[in-house]
C-alpha cells in the first residue's frame, strides 16, 4: 500500500510522513524527490526547470515504489507534491497496472499558515522564494487536487494528529501505544 501525502510546499507533508512512519506498522518513507536528484546527473536531459517534467521520473516513480514495496512489504509514505494532473494520473495509474493500492491525500492549510511556514523554514532556507512563487500553481490545482484525493485541512492541528487522520483515512491499522 502506499500513503502520497501530497498538498503545497509547507503544508506539512515531510512531518506528518515521519509521524506516519511511527503509527503505521511496516511503514517506511519514501522520497520520490531523490529519483529527480539522481535524474538530474543524466546528461543530455533537457533543462524544463522541474525533474517532474521528465516522464522517465514518473514512470521510476511507480517502478521503485513497486520494487520497494516487492521487496520490503508494509506501507510506503510519498511526501511528494504533484500539482500537474496529467503527471498524477500517469503515477496513479501505473501504480494501479502494478496492483499497488494508493491512498492519496491532499494536505491543506490556509494561505497565512502557509506563508508563515515556508518563510520561517529554517531547514531549507534557500527555498523560500520558489516555495512561495509556486503557491498560485497550487491553488489552481485545488480543483482536481480535491477530486483525486482526500483534502485533510492541517491548520491548526499539530502533526501527530494529522497523521492519525491519514491513517485512519487509508484504513492502516497503528501502533498499540499511541
Amino acid at each position: 500500500m502506499i500513503i502520497w501525502l501530497n498538498g503545497t510546499f509547507g503544508a506539512g507533508k515531510t512531518t506528518t510522513a515521519g509521524e506516519l512512519v511511527k503509527l503505521v506498522p511496516e511503514a517506511r518513507i519514501f522520497d520520490s524527490e531523490h529519483v529527480g536528484y539522481m535524474l538530474g546527473h543524466v546528461q543530455g536531459l533537457p533543462e524544463l526547470g522541474d525533474f517532474q517534467h521528465w516522464p522517465p521520473w514518473r514512470g521510476l516513480v511507480v517502478e521503485t515504489a513497486s520494487q520497494l514495496l516487492g521487496y520490503l512489504g508494509g506501507v510506503l509514505v510519498i511526501p511528494q507534491t504533484v500539482l500537474v494532473e496529467q503527471y498524477w494520473t500517469e503515477i496513479r495509474t501505473g501504480l494501479e497496472k502494478a496492483g499497488i493500492p494508493v491512498h492519496h491525500f491532499v494536505l491543506h492549510t490556509d494561505h497565512d499558515t502557509l506563508t508563515h511556514r515556508i518563510e520561517t523554514d529554517a531547514v531549507e532556507r534557500q527555498a523560500r522564494q520558489w516555495r512561495l512563487d509556486h503557491l498560485p500553481d497550487y491553488r489552481d490545482a485545488l480543483p482536481w487536487l480535491g477530486r483525486e484525493a482526500k483534502v485533510v485541512d492541517t491548520t491548526g492541528i499539530p502533526p501527530e494528529r494529522v497523521a492519525q487522520i491519514v491513517a485512519a483515512g487509508a484504513g492502516t491499522e497503528i501502533t498499540a501505544d499511541e
